[in-house]
Parts: C-alpha cells; sequence; structure tokens
C-alpha cells in the first residue's frame, strides 16, 4: 500500500489548497470585497501617504546608500544587470581564473561614465568611478592612450588586483545589508536605532542547507542567537524586545513535502527546542515565509508547535505569510483559528513575498494549472490590505506585524488600524528614511521592527539577490520614492485607483503555464506533487492499481500487439 502521509484535512485547511492555484480575477475581485476601505479611511491614507513621501524626498540626501545606489543602476540599464550579476556570483567562484573572466564579462562593456555625477549621493559616484576604472582595466586591447597602458597592466599583475577591488566593492554593497557578520555585533550596532524606538528580528544569513552537517552548523547559530539576544533582551517581553527569525530550510537538508515523515521525525523536535529556548528568554520567534510547495509543510508544523503543552501561554511563537499567494487569507483563517482553538495569540507577519520569479518559472516548467501567486503587482497591493484587515479584525488571535517600504500600503494600514495594536516591520539597509517618519512619540507613535540578518558576506550571496532584484526593478517603490521625475501623486496613488482603471485582469505577458506555447502546442502537464488534494487522489489511484493485474505488450502504431504464448527453450 502506498501512503503519503497525509495530514487531517479540516475544512480551513482544505479551503487552503483548493486555493492554491485558483482563478486570478476570482481571487482579485474577493480581495477587493475583503479590502474595501471607508471614505475617510481612503483619504486619511492619501493625506499620510503624500506626507511621507515629501518628508523622504526632502531628506534625500541622508538616504542610505543602497537606495541611491538601486536608483542610479537600475535593472533596466546594462550596468544595473551587470552589478546584480556579478554580486550574485562573485564571492561564490573559487578560483581566481574564472573570477577573472567573469569581471571582464560583466565590467568590460559597461558605460559606467554615464553614471558619474547623477547622484548626490558619495556611496553612488565613488561606485560609478570604480566600475568605470574597473571596465577600462578589462576592456580588450586597444592601443590608443590610456586604455592601451592599463591593459598593458594586466599582464603585469593587475588583474589580481582588479579582482580583489571588485570583491571588496561587493562585500561593501552586502555590508548595507547586512546588520554585523556575529550577532553580538549586530547587537551592538542596533543600539542607536533601538534608541529611536526600532526593535529588531535578527535573522543568522543561510538558507536551503544542502547537508546536515550545514543544518546543524546553522541550528547552532540560531541556539546561540537566542542566548545572546534575550540575554541583551533583559526579560523586556516579546513585543518590546528583540526577536528571532528562523528559515526551516536551514536548519533541515530536506525541508520539503515529499519527506514529510523526516521532517516530522527530525525537525519538529529541534524547532521545539528553538522555541523552548525562546520562551526561557520571553523573545518572539518567527518562522520564515519560504517558497509555495513548502507552505502547507510549514502549517503542518505549527500545528504541532501551537498546541504542544510545554509551549501554552506563549506569545512569542510567530509566522510570516506573504500577500502574492492566493492561498494568503485562507492562510491566515487557518491560523487565527489555531490559536483560538489553544488559547494562544500568534505574531502573524504579514510581507509582500519574495519568491515571484521562481514561482512563476517554476509553474511553467512544471506545466501546472496556474500559478501559485499574483501576476502583477497591483493585485498583491490589493491581497495586502485585504489581509492586513483581516489580521487587525483578530486582536484576541494575533498580534500583526506589517512588513512593508510601499508608502501607501504603510498609510493604509494605519488608517485601519487605529486604536489597534500592531506594529510595522521593514528589512535592515532598506528604505529607513520612509521608517525614521513613523517611529517615535513624535512621528506616528508606533514600534518599527528591522529584520536584520546576521552573517559572513559568504553567506549572504542567496538573500542579497532578492534584496537586489526587489529594488532595483523599475517597479519597486524604493526605486521609484527617490525619482523626482516621479510625481508624489503617481507613487502614492491607490491600488484601487489602479484596478478600477485598468480593470482585473492576468498579467498580458504571462500566459497560463499550459498555454506557454500559444496556439503552437499545451505545454507538457505536471504533476503537483505538493498539492494534499493531488496527493489524495494520486494515493488512491496507486492503491488501486496495486491491486489488479497487469500483462505487458508491445505496441505498434499505438496499438497493443496480441501478447504470443512464450516458447519452450531449445537446449
Amino acid at each position: 500500500m502506498f501512503r503519503f502521509a497525509l495530514p487531517q484535512q479540516t475544512a480551513l485547511r482544505q479551503a487552503v489548497t483548493q486555493a492554491y492555484r485558483r482563478d486570478e480575477a476570482e481571487a482579485v475581485q474577493d480581495m477587493l470585497q475583503r479590502a474595501q476601505m471607508s471614505a475617510a479611511e481612503q483619504n486619511g491614507a492619501s493625506q499620510l501617504a503624500r506626507r511621507l513621501v515629501a518628508q523622504v524626498r526632502e531628506n534625500r540626501k541622508k538616504a542610505s546608500g543602497v537606495d541611491a545606489l538601486m536608483h542610479e543602476f537600475s535593472l533596466s540599464s546594462e550596468e544595473g544587470v551587470a552589478l546584480m550579476c556579478l554580486a550574485e556570483a562573485l564571492l561564490r567562484i573559487p578560483d581566481n581564473a574564472t573570477r577573472n573572466k567573469l569581471i571582464q564579462d560583466k565590467l568590460a562593456d559597461g558605460d559606467w561614465k554615464s553614471h558619474l555625477n547623477n547622484s548626490p549621493s558619495l556611496f553612488v559616484n565613488a561606485a560609478a568611478w570604480g566600475l568605470l576604472i574597473t571596465g577600462k582595466l578589462t576592456t580588450p586591447t586597444s592601443e590608443q592612450g590610456l586604455g592601451a597602458a592599463l591593459t598593458r597592466m594586466l599582464g603585469k599583475g593587475g588583474e589580481p588586483l582588479i579582482r580583489k577591488g571588485v570583491d571588496y566593492a561587493m562585500r561593501m554593497l552586502g555590508k548595507q545589508f547586512v546588520t554585523g557578520q556575529t550577532i553580538e555585533e549586530a547587537l551592538q550596532n542596533g543600539k542607536e536605532r533601538e534608541k529611536s524606538g526600532y526593535r529588531f528580528s535578527f535573522d543568522m544569513l543561510g538558507e536551503a542547507a544542502m547537508t546536515e552537517a550545514d543544518a546543524d552548523r546553522y541550528y547552532q547559530d540560531y541556539v546561540n542567537a537566542i542566548h545572546a539576544i534575550g540575554k541583551d533582551a533583559q526579560n523586556a517581553g516579546v513585543y518590546e524586545g528583540n526577536g528571532i527569525s528562523v528559515k526551516l530550510s536551514a536548519i533541515h537538508p530536506r525541508y520539503v513535502r515529499a519527506q514529510h515523515d523526516r521532517v516530522t521525525g527530525e525537525l519538529l523536535p529541534k524547532l521545539k527546542q528553538l522555541f523552548m529556548l525562546a520562551k526561557s528568554y520571553n523573545i518572539g520567534l518567527n518562522i520564515d515565509a519560504e517558497e509555495a510547495n513548502r507552505l502547507e509543510l510549514s502549517l503542518d508544523l505549527m500545528e504541532a508547535l501551537v498546541s504542544d503543552p510545554d509551549l501554552a501561554g506563549f506569545n512569542g511563537i510567530g509566522f510570516v505569510v506573504q500577500a502574492y499567494q492566493k492561498r494568503c487569507p485562507f492562510v491566515i483563517d487557518y491560523l487565527v483559528d489555531l490559536a483560538r482553538r489553544n488559547k494562544q495569540r500568534l505574531m502573524i507577519r504579514l510581507v509582500k513575498g519574495a519568491y515571484w520569479d521562481s514561482e512563476i518559472k517554476w509553474a511553467q516548467v512544471d506545466g501546472l494549472d496556474g500559478y501559485p501567486v499574483y501576476t502583477r503587482k497591483v493585485h498583491t497591493d490589493i491581497s495586502y490590505l485585504a489581509c492586513a484587515r483581516k489580521l487587525l479584525e483578530a486582536q484576541d488571535a494575533v498580534f500583526p506585524q506589517f512588513a512593508t517600504h510601499n508608502a501607501y500600503t504603510l498609510a493604509a494600514v494605519y488608517q485601519m488600524g487605529e486604536g489597534k495594536e500592531f506594529e510595522f516591520q521593514c528589512l535592515h539597509g532598506m528604505g529607513e528614511t520612509l521608517y525614521d517618519q513613523v517611529v517615535g512619540a513624535q512621528n506616528l507613535g508606533r514600534r518599527v521592527r528591522i529584520y536584520a540578518p546576521v552573517g559572513t558576506h559568504e553567506t549572504l550571496l542567496a538573500y542579497l539577490v532578492r534584496r537586489l532584484l526587489e529594488n532595483g526593478a523599475n517597479s519597486s517603490f524604493v526605486n521609484q520614492i527617490v525619482d523626482e521625475k516621479i510625481s508624489i501623486e503617481e507613487l502614492i496613488r491607490s491600488p484601487f485607483d489602479t484596478v478600477a482603471e485598468q480593470g482585473v485582469r492576468r498579467h498580458s505577458a504571462l500566459p497560463l503555464p499550459r498555454e506557454l506555447y500559444g496556439s503552437g502546442r499545451l505545454n507538457s502537464y505536471g504533476v503537483d506533487l505538493s498539492n494534499e488534494n493531488v496527493l489524495q487522489q494520486l494515493q488512491t489511484l496507486m492503491n488501486q492499481a496495486a491491486g489488479q493485474s497487469f500483462q505487458t505488450a508491445s505496441l505498434i502504431n499505438g496499438q497493443s500487439r496480441e501478447v504470443q504464448p512464450a516458447r519452450p527453450v531449445q537446449n
């Protein structure tokens, strides 16, 4: 008999599964109903967003280096793409010969000179000069002027120097996103912002552990970090003190649906130990969001943790939900019910989502019926507001944590949450100029928690690439807010107005995965082995087939040929 370790599908869990690849138009219409704001809320949100953006632009010269860098070297330029590719690849290339080839390939043809003195940021101009010079040094041999002289230097030991310089530049870029290389350093570096009212959720960099040794090392990093954060917090409490976030794929090498039994047997006990340790220090611990195909596996672990009597009464159990997933509101329903059933109060962090490109590609490769995520950013913005209202209405079961860098989203949540308990969150190194207008009694008086990665530069690559992709894109709010060619009115436009003008429709450049090749042919059909309903059906069919007898026969032109009786063996 075949058994896929199928969890019990309650009505709320069934709703989560059913919405996995829900029709986008249907899902958005549902979210529009859930997200509706009163006229007073919409007017208040627009006024606040306008004020926040104006203040950020007024303080533009104080913007962090990465804010300015992402604006100058956007992913719409060849140089921006080269910079992103270099950051993603350089630090993990083991040999110098390959590093040299990568440097030449990505920097030799970049028009770095066009970026000089375009920005008031010293950080950007220094980066532009460095990349310009590097590009000149790696350009193929030229007999004219400085180019020829510098090219000749390559044969005299210049290339290792260039390699070291670019390596250093990428490490400097990475440092903008990382709070410290150790948890002790990160805690110390955060003290100044804590005085302003900020708090931190630290995360030990490392994800998708490939070996048990990697997973054990990351796990020990989390244990050490909880001890350090807990001692530093001095029992400030789950909400008032700093906390930590854990990525489950970092602490188990086979964190996939197909290994459900193994994950339950091996990861759950270790995860419980982390939560018990966090409980002993009274600090919050959030389970980070990951790819869509791992979501229901994470929910199974949450079910076990929240119902564990050893964790009863601990308000520091947290979970991250992603608004770009069509299942998000149903996941919230399930988590709220889980908390109420166990008389708990969960921390729920609402984010927009960080794996969009991958989710789209995987659905296309597998030829599935639809996408697990919205194909248009405005649909995700609508979903975010709908899910935010749902969280705010469950104050008895949820302490909401709203992670966004979009001024209108921030302002809308602020209006909807008037008189309710919640906090905002942002990423370290990105958009602090926006949240400096929020934190503290002299501003909006709302606590802001910074998601703060901790680790060496060698461990930050996957995280760094996601940040560069998100904020180097032209549609990114972090990119647009420093671009004064984009009007404030356009920047703070309500997603409701955008949908009213453009209608509810899937992105025109993204056909359904099965229709990827247009009218030529259907894409080959895959089996969604992370869908609980599909697994249930597959298990039933396989067990039915196992009870039947089969006889092999050759096929000719698609027709079965009658099996000939075997001839006796001649000795």
